[in-house]
């Protein structure tokens, strides 16, 4: 799996442009989760998403996931779960203190964001990721996304 997030993040702007693809997709599909059941429906994109996500990314299915925030490397790999920015024990080779063998996931995702457009580069100035929702744990995110875009009533808990 190590080696499919450094390919990943490697590859950002291919797998950020398919990644975006994929949720436009399925966001289009809203109609079709409505008469399937949310609930049903979900269950079935969790399935999939859980899979594919965790071959290419090492996904953790937080819910809440920022790949296409973070140059496609996934901040749950942090051993700290760190979401907004590397911990002050990167080794001097940028790789983990709690993990040495491991590249730091913050270092990965400032190499992941150089390859995207300008504007969605790594910076201070940018804004704060929020914290991992632990209601949305083992939930697809994909299909929280979905039910946020085409949620009219204004509700956000989704």
């Amino acid at each position: 799996m190590y080696i499919m997030r450094k390919i990943m993040v490697t590859s950002a702007k291919p797998a950020n442009y398919i990644y975006h693809l994929l949720e436009s997709a399925l966001v289009k599909l809203d109609p079709l989760w409505k008469r399937l059941g949310y609930q049903r429906s979900e269950k079935t994109i969790a399935f999939f998403e859980k899979n594919i996500k965790a071959f290419l990314f090492d996904c953790k299915m937080c819910g809440d996931c920022v790949l296409d925030k973070t140059g496609m490397s996934c901040p749950m790999n942090c051993p700290k779960q760190i979401r907004n920015g590397p911990c002050g024990g990167v080794r001097d080779n940028g790789n983990c203190e709690v993990k040495p063998e491991m590249r730091c996931v913050w270092i990965e995702a400032w190499r992941g964001a150089k390859k995207l457009t300008p504007d969605s580069r790594i910076t201070p100035d940018l804004e704060i990721l929020a914290p991992v929702n632990h209601r949305h744990k083992d939930r697809s995110s994909w299909f929280i996304k979905i039910r946020e875009i085409t949620d009219t009533s204004g509700d956000r808990n989704v």
